[in-house]
């Protein structure tokens, strides 16, 4: 399926897209792969001795005590939330008896340094669709985030192309609400059929944005679970640069 098709059918129907709101995680910093597959790639690449269903039970303890508790400052930018997210999930490891006692203290560093190195080269390839549509579109961030995603965007050199950011923990309101939606396409002030959603996840991403009448394009890649990988949608694209064939 090439990219046209698999955002419209109907050229007159891109012809109305007049904005665009982009999701972060998982679709401008790992190409549509969710989070869990990246750190758990550094954590093989760091050698830590750990089975894939620890690992994510430490994953799933994290987010939750990010969630909880503010270990996350507005000033922090994507490596320092790495390394904070990383001592979490070892720490959870240790005290469960799958990793050494010492293992923050090893792995959390090495661990952080090859997610920050990956995601920065995922944004540095997304970097020219966003350019080419930064000049045609105005265009807004929604993102599930933990209060600093400003400092992120501000680190990796992309705060400059988004009109506004709605950010979960500032705004009280996650995906899949699809209300956060909701406050992009007013940031943007157009109708919601004249907005494109782009993001990684169906259900946190295409779901919400399509119930109030959105156009989506799914970046899907390796997702959290089966069940979310075996759904097929006519918006999915396989690459961001995809969009710049039906946008542009």
């Amino acid at each position: 399926m090439n990219a046209y098709a698999a955002i419209s059918h109907d050229s007159s129907k891109m012809e109305n897209i007049k904005g665009i709101i982009f999701d972060y995680g998982g679709t401008i910093d790992s190409r549509g792969v969710h989070w869990s597959e990246i750190i758990w790639d550094g954590y093989l690449s760091a050698g830590v001795g750990v089975d894939k269903a620890s690992f994510r039970d430490a994953y799933v303890y994290a987010e939750r005590e990010l969630a909880r508790t503010r270990h996350i400052l507005p000033h922090h930018n994507f490596h320092d939330l790495l390394l904070i997210k990383m001592e979490i999930e070892l720490k959870r490891l240790a005290e469960g008896g799958f990793v050494k006692s010492d293992a923050a203290r090893l792995y959390a560093a090495p661990i952080a340094d090859y997610c920050y190195d990956a995601a920065r080269n995922s944004i540095e390839e997304a970097r020219p669709t966003l350019e080419a549509l930064y000049r045609s579109y105005p265009m807004v961030l929604v993102s599930n985030f933990y209060g600093n995603v400003e400092s992120v965007l501000e680190d990796f050199g992309l705060r400059h192309y988004f009109r506004s950011v709605i950010e979960s923990a500032v705004v009280g309101v996650r995906k899949p609400d699809p209300r956060i939606f909701s406050l992009g396409v007013e940031a943007l002030g157009l109708a919601p059929a004249e907005v494109l959603v782009v993001g990684d996840s169906y259900k946190k991403d295409i779901v919400p944005a399509q119930s109030i009448g959105c156009r989506v394009a799914w970046l899907k890649g390796k997702g959290w679970t089966d069940e979310e990988d075996a759904v097929m949608h006519p918006s999915i694209i396989k690459k961001l640069s995809d969009l710049l064939d039906v946008a542009l």
